[in-house]
């Protein structure tokens, strides 16, 4: 049970504030944004997903830049209100197409329609674009994708020489094509996102992927589907499968710790040739679930060496190499590290001939940032810092510093080599023929070296 819904841009503008129940006062946004502002409690820079403000619960998640929040006085669920503000993002950008201030501006008349279906005094009724697409009647007004700003390197997708339209990004499930015609075609993207621990030494210590299958259909109809997985995909530890599938657990399978499937998915030939089955809903949905914990290849190696260079100086080198194949480009990568905490000063010297690289000492926080705007597959790295101390150390500096840790994202790479085999769609006619476009994407989730 929520009592107010409130969205709001990164300066704290009001964009779309509903109020379910009228027990919370009115001026609950300010409050909120003022308290995220100026978090400073317990040593944190930001505010967790969840606080209290004189008897109000606050529940908030950040999505493309907007702070989408509820608010309730009752003792609800934290993990159920945040969901629900997950999925009210994900149904307003299936009927928008592109979820940003402009077009939630430009179609409030909708989207306040949507939180009228959703949630009914403060009580969710459904977050299905499939079952509100028969009680809301506003058409989406569409931005141009266009004059949109550049979505990042994570939009952009390659297949062979041909790079995969962005349109799943910016496409709306509801609004129709100019001239009235609908372009056939369904998106489906492997996202994992990796937690890797190296010890000093360079070992592994822990290593994790969290994977989602997100497909996203424009298909008229809703056509069934048959989704293809790798043949010696195995699913429990040791290579048993709990489904008693009795494929090959040799050195070249694919192992998954657990998983979980969509209520669409039909698992009748799961066991036998690893296809899934379903009839796509509308708007974007997690097909599968999925975590592994079997050891896999890093895509990053990372080295740091800590020399002291007299009693007030010291010597940072860092150095990345990307082990992953030369085809491959990595995008927006960003490497930190802690320095000691009286450190005053750092210069930095990069590798001759390096383009797009940005450092950066954030003196509050005592770390260094060394921004890559691409790393090609098999390419090295190194930056050297130079740090200055405000007085002598009477420890070890190499203690006192780090770890580091990295953020990426790699498209059409995924470490787990879990792999859509092929997307088959039952056909209406001979000439049916929509596009499918299947993409991966790797992203870092905490990627961390000891020194």
């Amino acid at each position: 049970m929520i009592s107010q819904f409130f969205v709001l841009s990164q300066r704290g503008d009001n964009i779309v504030f509903r109020d379910y129940r009228g027990d919370v006062q009115k001026g609950s946004a300010e409050i909120f944004f003022r308290k995220v502002k100026f978090w400073k409690e317990d040593g944190e820079t930001e505010a967790p997903p969840v606080f209290n403000v004189d008897g109000v619960n606050y529940f908030h998640v950040k999505v493309v830049g907007l702070l989408f929040v509820a608010t309730t006085r009752a003792n609800v669920s934290p993990s159920l209100v945040l969901e629900l503000l997950q999925r009210i993002a994900r149904v307003t950008k299936d009927y928008l197409g592109i979820l940003n201030e402009d077009s939630i501006r430009k179609n409030f008349v909708l989207v306040y329609e949507l939180l009228d279906e959703v949630v009914d005094f403060g009580y969710v009724q459904t977050t299905s674009t499939e079952v509100l697409k028969s009680c809301v009647f506003n058409e989406p007004i569409m931005l141009d994708a266009t004059h949109m700003p550049p979505l990042g390197p994570a939009a952009l997708f390659m297949q062979g020489n041909k790079r995969m339209p962005g349109t799943a990004v910016t496409k709306s499930v509801v609004a129709n094509e100019p001239g009235g015609r609908k372009r056939e075609e369904i998106f489906v993207d492997i996202i994992e996102k990796i937690s890797l621990t190296f010890s000093s030494s360079g070992y592994i210590l822990t290593s994790e992927i969290d994977g989602t299958i997100q497909m996203k259909s424009y298909l008229s109809g809703n056509p069934e589907i048959r989704l293809a997985l790798n043949e010696d995909l195995n699913i429990g530890r040791g290579g048993r499968s709990v489904y008693d599938y009795g494929g090959s657990s040799g050195s070249g399978a694919v192992i998954l710790d657990d998983c979980n499937f969509h209520e669409s998915v039909h698992l009748d030939s799961f066991d036998v040739d690893r296809t899934l089955t379903l009839v796509p809903p509308d708007g974007e949905f997690p097909v599968m679930n999925y975590r592994m914990t079997q050891e896999f290849k890093p895509p990053f190696r990372i080295n740091t060496l800590i020399e002291e260079a007299g009693s007030l100086k010291a010597e940072v080198i860092l150095k990345i190499r990307a082990e992953f194949p030369q085809n491959i480009t990595a995008n927006t990568v960003v490497v930190q590290m802690p320095v000691p905490k009286y450190t005053s000063r750092v210069s930095f010297e990069l590798e001759s001939g390096a383009v797009g690289q940005v450092t950066d000492f954030k003196e509050p926080n005592k770390k260094l940032e060394w921004g890559l705007k691409k790393i090609v597959g098999g390419s090295e790295h190194t930056l050297r810092a130079k740090l200055t101390f405000a007085h002598e150390s009477h420890g070890n500096i190499t203690k006192e510093a780090g770890p580091v840790s990295m953020t990426f994202t790699i498209p059409m790479y995924n470490c787990s080599r879990l792999q859509v085999k092929y997307l088959q769609i039952a056909k209406k006619s001979k000439n049916y023929n929509p596009y499918r476009w299947v993409r991966y994407v790797t992203q870092a989730n905490s990627y961390v070296a000891r020194i």
